[in-house]
């Protein structure tokens, strides 16, 4: 028999090494009675990796944005390591989610509702590689001729998100509480529009949530977002409860800005991370400036203040992961 050659694909060659456990799980939805039958509706699947022995206190619970998926944290597009696995090396029990109806948390629309737009390569290109950034954002390596196909690793794992916005983050909010229930008091790691998620969680379980490290998080308050929705009650398009209490989300957009305190929130650590080259950079501060005037011990951690320039809204799985990850990473230890 002629010996065949040995496989040398571009994704096999960045392999490592790490002992771990691991597993999954999937929080359930409500049941719901249809002419087929009792049916769930949106789930949300859980992924988890463990070191063999953590050292750290408390899990990490990683909440991936917009029409992403959990693999946003586990792989990058051009086929390194993520964040998910960066924080299992650094000790930490990591519980990674694909939030209702996206990646591995099925979705049908007579159940769920319906679907929003399908999430286009131009969109894609717009968020997380401007042409107008493109000569301060330095570290994204991965190509921007999509004819060429240098996207589509970026965009094969975007779905379409629940055309109902504040349906979507109660939806997450309520599996992510109960994933909670099952894990302990956990620090909250979100990602741009799932970061509302974390702020609902906070809500939910104020003892459960530690602390929440907010990647580059939607905003400012109360902003629209074509095709998307609208952050009608702040930061969240979903209620979240203010003391006083405000019965509308026009009462809430109307009240004095000092006077929306979320009581969950009060002292609860958090800091807003965000990139150089990033436009969510330019209201990053307003997100951090609401969230104190609601009672959180927040903070804006810009990452050229701590070395590392040249990012876009992508920066968890841009060129320099590793190194994005170093000021998050040293924020949570320290909190």
């Amino acid at each position: 028999m002629t010996a065949q050659p040995a496989l040398t694909a571009p994704h096999l060659t960045g392999g490592y090494e790490l002992r771990s456990r691991r597993g999954q799980f999937w929080i359930p939805g409500e049941r719901v009675a249809t002419g087929q039958g009792t049916v769930q509706r949106a789930p949300m699947f859980v992924q988890w990796e463990a070191p063999p022995e953590p050292v750290r206190p408390h899990p990490l619970v990683l909440v991936h944005g917009g029409g992403g998926q959990g693999t946003d944290w586990t792989g990058t597009p051009d086929g390194r390591p993520g964040w998910a696995t960066r924080f299992v090396e650094a000790g930490f029990a990591v519980y990674v989610v694909d939030r209702c109806g996206h990646g591995r948390s099925p979705y049908h629309p007579d159940v769920v509702g319906p679907m929003g737009a399908p999430f286009p390569y131009e969109a894609a290109r717009q968020l997380f590689l401007p042409d107008e950034a493109s000569a301060v954002q330095t570290q994204w390596t991965y190509g921007r001729d999509v004819e060429a196909g240098e996207l589509d690793q970026l965009v094969c794992p975007m779905g379409p998100l629940p055309a109902d916005l504040a349906e979507s983050q109660r939806m997450d909010a309520d599996r992510l509480a109960r994933l909670l229930d099952r894990t302990g008091p956990a620090v909250l790691v979100t990602h741009s529009a799932g970061a509302p998620a974390g702020w609902l969680v906070a809500d939910a379980r104020p003892g459960s949530v530690v602390a929440i490290a907010a990647i580059e998080p939607i905003g400012p308050a109360f902003a629209d977002f074509p095709g998307l929705g609208r952050l009608d009650w702040g930061l969240t398009a979903h209620r979240i409860t203010y003391a006083p209490d405000r019965a509308t989300p026009e009462e809430a957009e109307r009240a004095d800005p000092a006077s929306l305190r979320v009581p969950a929130l009060t002292g609860k650590p958090v800091a807003v991370f965000s990139g150089g080259a990033s436009a969510f950079a330019t209201f990053a501060p307003d997100v951090t400036t609401f969230l104190r005037t609601a009672g959180a011990d927040a903070e804006h951690v810009p990452l050229p203040e701590h070395g590392v320039t040249g990012n876009g809204h992508g920066l968890i799985f841009e060129a320099n992961s590793d190194r994005t990850i170093q000021p998050v990473l040293h924020w949570i230890t320290d909190h």
